[in-house]
This record gives structure tokens, sequence and C-alpha cells, in this order.
């Protein structure tokens, strides 16, 4: 059993991020068969851009980097926040120093694959942060970019979710609903799915919590310079993979609003943004809006402001319409 020992001050710290240099390196473990597999569909769209990468870059010495439990801290480094980018994280990556890169790959890269000729030729060289760097990048934007702004949505209405299960329920009810090997017991968060044994005392510098769309299970980032870091699956990925209808079946919701607002109102299991809903369902933002209004004036969604943002959520007519239609 693995335990985070927490007081009140480090719940008050607690906090959320994105981290997409994470989700790539996840999404590079799963291609190359030291993640959970892909849904059949994701890895036949992505399988030979991968193996091209594999060939054209040095996407192998990246790939040494990794194992199926951890990876070196300097290709993931950590986010500053709900708005982290690639580009962000990018730019951390490429300054990281030659020294501390060394010692990482050292540490990490004792696999077979390390002692390729090639990929030591990488690892050893004088300029391999750069080269590890523009590999990354390469499958950045030739594997994930595309699918990004909708992966995103989907981790940022998680947190809205969150968010709000914290000002309803605590922060204790929070904790246990980001997966069910997850439980907050006296005064600690316990791990009981987890490769590792043993207790972590927060003290005082709270908690990062990061929803992934590529993690199994929970992943734990517990060395510097890292914070303290639990990451869980964000709510919505079954549906993203295919492991649910995306509309409830039969099509009496779909028959009676249309598909669009069918797809809109399932959505809303979680408040959301027009912008969200758009990135979420690849809808065009203009159609999302015109259809919600609609929705709205029909009684089935209501929308407050949340920040900078306005989010709609489902009337009790509108949960109704949906728990009513399968």
């Amino acid at each position: 059993m693995f335990r985070f020992e927490v007081s009140v001050e480090d719940l008050l710290r607690s906090r959320f991020a994105l981290s997409p240099a994470m989700d790539l390196c996840l999404l590079l473990r799963s291609l190359s068969g030291q993640n959970r597999p892909l849904p059949r569909a994701w890895a036949a769209r992505l399988r030979p851009a991968f193996d091209r990468l594999r060939r054209e870059t040095e996407l192998d010495a990246v790939l040494a980097l990794h194992t199926p439990q951890s990876g070196p801290n300097f290709v993931a480094p950590p986010p500053r926040g709900l708005n982290q980018t690639w580009a962000d994280d990018l730019a951390m990556i490429r300054a990281t120093p030659l020294e501390a890169a060394r010692d990482e790959c050292a540490t990490n890269a004792t696999g077979p694959s390390a002692r390729d000729p090639r990929v030591r030729a990488v690892l050893d060289s004088a300029d391999a942060v750069d080269r590890i760097a523009e590999a990354m990048d390469r499958a950045w934007h030739e594997l994930l970019a595309a699918d990004w702004p909708q992966l995103r949505a989907i981790c940022e209405r998680d947190v809205v979710h969150r968010v709000g299960v914290i000002g309803e329920h605590g922060w204790a009810t929070t904790i246990e609903g980001l997966h069910p090997s997850i439980a907050s017991r006296a005064g600690g968060i316990e791990l009981g799915f987890f490769p590792r044994e043993g207790t972590v005392r927060l003290a005082g510098d709270g908690l990062l919590l990061i929803p992934s769309v590529f993690v199994g299970n929970v992943a734990a980032q517990l060395e510097d310079p890292w914070p303290r870091t639990l990451v869980y699956p964000a709510r919505g990925t079954a549906a993203l993979w295919g492991e649910q209808a995306a509309v409830p079946r039969p099509d009496a919701l779909t028959a009676l609003v249309g598909r669009a607002r069918a797809r809109l109102l399932v959505a809303l299991d979680v408040p959301a943004s027009t912008t969200q809903l758009a990135r979420g369902l690849a809808m065009a933002p203009g159609a999302v809006g015109d259809h919600l209004a609609i929705l709205r004036s029909a009684g089935l969604l209501v929308r407050a402001r949340s920040g900078r943002s306005v989010l709609y959520r489902r009337t009790p007519l509108g949960e109704a319409l949906v728990g009513g239609s399968g």
C-alpha cells in the first residue's frame, strides 16, 4: 500500500494542472508497447506515422528513456497550471542543462534499446537535449497535435467537474472519485493499485492533480523538481475510445431533438463551455452555440458564468430526457 500523508494545509495548497508533455510520453509508451494498448482505431491511425518517425528522427532515443513505470523528468517537465501548452513544455525541455539530462539518461536508459549504437550515439552526444527535443516536437505535431484540442477539452471539463465536487462535497469525496483504487483515510490518501509501497508526507506543499486521457490507472510523481503529483484518468475518456456509445440507445433522444443536439445534451453530464463542447465533439463553435441556444430556450439547459467562461449544464428536464432515453 502506498500512502500520501495529507494535512489541512496540503489540501488548501492542492491544485489542478494539464501536462501536454506527459500525455505525449504516455502516448509514445502505448505505441511502443510499454503502456496500455490504444484503441484499435487510434492505433491503426497513428502507427504508420509512429513507425516513420522512428526511422526519420531520434525517437528511438526518446523511447529508450522510458519504462512502463517511469521516465526522465526533463522530457515531461512539471506544468505550471491549466493553461500549459506544448510550446511551454518544449521550451522547458530545450532549457535542460546537458549534465542534468545526462544524469537522468544514465538512470533511466538501462534497457536493451539503450545499447543500440544509434540510440547510444544520441544519448552520449553534446547536443543530446536538442536532438531529443526535436524528436519529441516532431512526434507532437505528427501524432498528437491534431487531436489535442479535443483531448484538452476532455481534461478541462474533468477539472470543472472536480472543482464542483470540492465545493459540494469536499476534498475527500473528490479524491476518492478520481479512481476506484484511491481511498481517503485518516488524514491520508491511499493508492491500492500502485507498484511502490511506503508513505510520503506532503509537508504543506499540497498535491498536484493532473487528468490524462492516456494514463491507464493512476500514476504518481514523487521526485523533484516535480511537486508530489497524482495523474488520473479524465472523465469522458471511455467515450472517446469508443468504449461506450456517444448517444444512448435506442435513439429516442436523437429522434426528439436531432443528432447534434442529442450529442450536446449527453456530453453535458459535466458543465462545459461552448468552446469545450466544440473541441470535445469536433463541431464548429458557431453551430454549437446555435444548438445550445435552442436547447436553452426549450428549458433543457441553463448557463452560468464561471470566471471568464460561460458554462452550460442540464436542467432537471434535460436530465430526465437523457436518463430516460436509454
